[in-house]
Parts: C-alpha cells; sequence; structure tokens
C-alpha cells in the first residue's frame, strides 16, 4: 500500500525514524563510555543525544500516525500490529524523557539511568522488527506495481447510495486497478479483458489490502500471502484464504463507469 506521508512517492517515515534509532542506541553508548572512562563529557554528549531522540522520536511519529490511519489497511492483522507498534514507540519515548529528566537531578543514579535505557533498546529493538514485518510483510508503504499496472489511483467519493461514478471508460487499462474510498467501504474497480469489475478491497485471509496486489486473468493476487480471488464472483481460487470476496455491480454508461450501490 502507497504510503500517504510520502515525498514524491518515497515514504517519509522510515527516512526519519533511522535519526531516533540512532540516537536511542547512541545514548546508552555514550552513558556507557561515560562509566567506563569517567569522563563528564561522555555524559554530556549523552544527554544532547537523548534531547535529540526524543525530539527526531515524535517527529517520526507524525508520518506514521499518518500511515497507520490511512495507509494500514482496516481490519487486518498489519492494523493490530501497527497498534502494538505504536504503544511500544510511544512507551520508548516516555521513558527516554523520564531519563532525560531524571538524569538533570542532583541524586540521579547513573547506574538506575543505564539500566532504563537498556530496557528502553531492547523495546526499540522489538519495536524495530515489527516496523520490518509492516514493511516487508504486510508491504506498508511500499508500493508494488506489476507489469502495465499502471500509477497507484485512488479517490474518496462521500456517496453512499445509487449509480456513483468511480471512473471513466478510458481510464483504466486492462489488469488495472483503482481504489475507491466509501466511507466505511474500500472498493476496488478494476478493467479486465470484459470490462469493469469491483470487489471489496479486503483479502479475507488477515485483511490484506488487494488493489496493492496484482489483477490478472480475471484473477486478483493478495500481496501478502498469494490468496487468488475471481475479480467477478468473488469465489476463491487459491489458499490460504477460504472465503469469498464481496463483489459489486458497475455499468459503463456515457463514457463513464458506473458503481451501483
Amino acid at each position: 500500500m502507497r504510503s500517504k506521508a510520502n515525498l514524491k512517492s518515497h515514504p517519509i517515515h522510515p527516512i526519519i525514524v533511522a535519526l531516533p534509532i540512532a540516537f536511542f542506541i547512541g545514548t546508552l553508548v555514550f552513558d556507557v563510555l561515560g562509566i567506563i572512562t569517567a569522563k563528564q563529557s561522555f555524559y554530556t554528549t549523552a544527554f544532547y543525544i537523548q534531547a535529540a531522540a526524543i525530539i527526531s522520536a515524535l517527529l517520526a511519529a507524525i508520518p506514521g500516525l499518518i500511515d497507520f490511519i490511512y495507509t494500514v489497511p482496516p481490519e487486518s492483522s498489519a492494523k493490530k500490529r501497527a497498534v502494538i507498534l505504536g504503544i511500544i514507540n510511544t512507551t520508548n519515548v516516555v521513558i527516554f524523557a523520564f531519563v532525560w529528566f531524571y538524569r538533570q537531578s542532583d541524586n540521579a543514579n547513573i547506574y538506575v539511568v543505564i539500566a532504563i535505557e537498556l530496557v528502553s533498546v531492547v523495546l526499540l529493538s522489538i519495536a524495530g522488527w515489527m516496523g520490518g514485518t509492516l514493511v516487508h510483510r504486510n508491504q506498508i508503504g511500499v508500493d508494488i506495481r506489476y507489469a502495465y499496472a499502471g500509477k497507484w489511483k485512488e479517490i474518496y467519493v462521500d456517496e453512499t447510495h445509487g449509480n456513483i461514478e468511480v471512473a471513466t471508460v478510458d481510464e483504466l487499462k486492462v489488469n488495472q486497478m483503482k481504489l475507491v474510498h466509501l466511507k466505511d467501504k474500500r472498493i476496488v474497480i478494476g478493467r479486465t479483458e470484459d470490462g469493469y469489475v469491483a470487489f471489496e478491497d479486503r483479502c479475507t485471509h488477515k485483511g490484506g489490502s488487494l488493489a496493492g496486489g496484482a489483477m490478472i486473468c480475471g484473477t486478483v493476487q493478495c500481496p501478502w500471502h498469494g490468496s487468488h480471488f475471481d475479480v467477478k464472483t468473488g469465489a476463491v481460487k487459491a489458499g490460504p484464504a477460504k472465503e469469498a470476496i464481496k463483489n459489486y455491480a458497475v455499468i459503463e454508461q456515457d463514457n463513464k463507469v458506473l458503481l451501483l450501490l
């Protein structure tokens, strides 16, 4: 699914998130060096790096939150994973903010500081693992385009009933898809050799976005685990999905593609 927070199609969150990761780990390293060498300069460096870690983490959270709300498919395993990731990252920022204030007190114990920072780095590693899973397995922020798929198309429509215009007849080429948001519904409009089709944008296996998959020969493939569905009937052509997807009626009229709801 293409990231909503992007710069010329490049996701912003992965670009910024490298900074807090480096600063979180760097803080622990410099505090340990301070104990080993007994030099105040290392503690001072750790103090400023820790502040940078908190600030950069908050900045990285902005595009991350945007992707959580608008990019991660709803009612999916990725959404649940993203919630846990957000909780861990928020906890980490709170921990580091506490340590940053604590270390400035007169009775601060550097060993307590390092112990808490070590816990934070462990949490950071877990969050990094989950973030990698969201990108590489759930393909959040990844715009996978197969041959002749065309550019990613996505629109938001206010109407929820009647004949809703979702495309023009010549807008899509054969095997291209377009994602339409209808308030609480996400519907994929695709063009096959026999005309336009419409189906729900949710794999019945783990909730992956079918609009981010591939469509060919009247079949759409989920990008997460490879389930295949018939785009006309919704029937499962290949697992691991076991339930069919929902299809919607479409008609071509006056050079427009209308979704019938």
